[in-house]
């Protein structure tokens, strides 16, 4: 009988830690969770709709330590880049190239886009509900975690996983034709967004010639292409001669990722506290 009315007082104590839990912890969190996210999407330095703000331009010098093959300026806008400036040193003849963006044109970095808005709706998901809203089941509020989460990792991984791209996808690109002057046909360059930096590539080609191309091997799709990567464009094989990366680190995104990362752990932590609830009306004897 002892046994029995502690365990119904163990239970009782349970229950009304677990309504404190979904009625006033689970709001806190989203609170917390709104703020944090909130802070990301500032990091984007994008106006909201109708803010009518313009957005900063920031200038990053792109080089690599130990080579001066390839050196860049670039000037990001939010998730464009207005402006960009290319050094190019020849190995052959040490002919120095430079090419830079036309005045009309400027480049949209998609992770950048992708990104924010996946953070957005991450926002919108938490901001959906009334302060007032009562979650009546554990399974609610994990459901709800489930999907700010899915929306977390998107986000992270827009940035964190670069897009693999053929070389004929990179050749066909619009990035080759906002140059000044234009790209020669042995020039290849890609931008892209690998966890907090920005990246530009430059892919130096030369032409295979018919007497040469019986082993040839078209390469797949990948971030970043190595010397000997043979490819199609139009009615001329290529190969890959030389691969020049140069990188700089954006401040912002790396406030981006940091956010990303603890808005993650906060929404585990609160998935975490419901399951022990639901393990223990699942398990326990009565």
């Amino acid at each position: 009988m002892a046994a029995a009315m502690a365990s119904q007082g163990e239970r009782a104590v349970l229950e009304e830690e677990f309504k404190w839990l979904l009625q006033e912890e689970v709001h806190a969190v989203l609170r917390q969770l709104q703020d944090i996210l909130k802070e990301a999407s500032h990091r984007f330095a994008l106006p909201t709709s109708g803010s009518g703000g313009t957005v900063k331009q920031e200038n990053f010098v792109l080089s690599t330590s130990g080579t001066d093959q390839v050196k860049g300026v670039m000037t990001l806008q939010g998730d464009a880049l207005c402006q960009a400036d290319v050094n190019l040193k020849m190995p052959r003849n040490n002919q120095l190239l430079h090419f830079a963006f036309r005045e009309d044109k400027q480049w949209k970095l998609q992770q950048i886009q992708d990104a924010r808005n996946h953070v957005n709706q991450a926002i919108y998901l938490l901001m959906n509900r009334d302060v007032n809203y009562q979650f009546k089941t554990g399974l609610e509020v994990l459901k709800l975690m489930d999907a700010v989460m899915l929306q977390l990792s998107r986000a992270r991984n827009r940035l964190t996983t670069p897009a693999t791209l053929t070389l004929p996808e990179i050749a066909s690109s619009g990035l080759t034709k906002m140059f000044t002057p234009t790209l020669p046909p042995d020039i290849l360059v890609n931008f892209y967004i690998n966890l907090n930096k920005l990246c530009l590539t430059v892919y130096q080609l030369h032409v295979l010639q018919p007497s040469t191309t019986k082993n040839f091997k078209p390469a797949g799709g990948s971030v970043l292409h190595n010397p000997g990567a043979m490819f199609e464009f139009g009615s001329q094989r290529y190969e890959v001669s030389h691969v020049h990366k140069v990188e700089c680190v954006v401040p912002w995104l790396n406030d981006a990722l940091v956010f990303f990362t603890v808005s993650l752990q906060l929404c585990q932590q609160l998935k975490d506290k419901i399951s022990v609830f639901s393990s223990y009306w699942n398990y326990r004897p009565y």
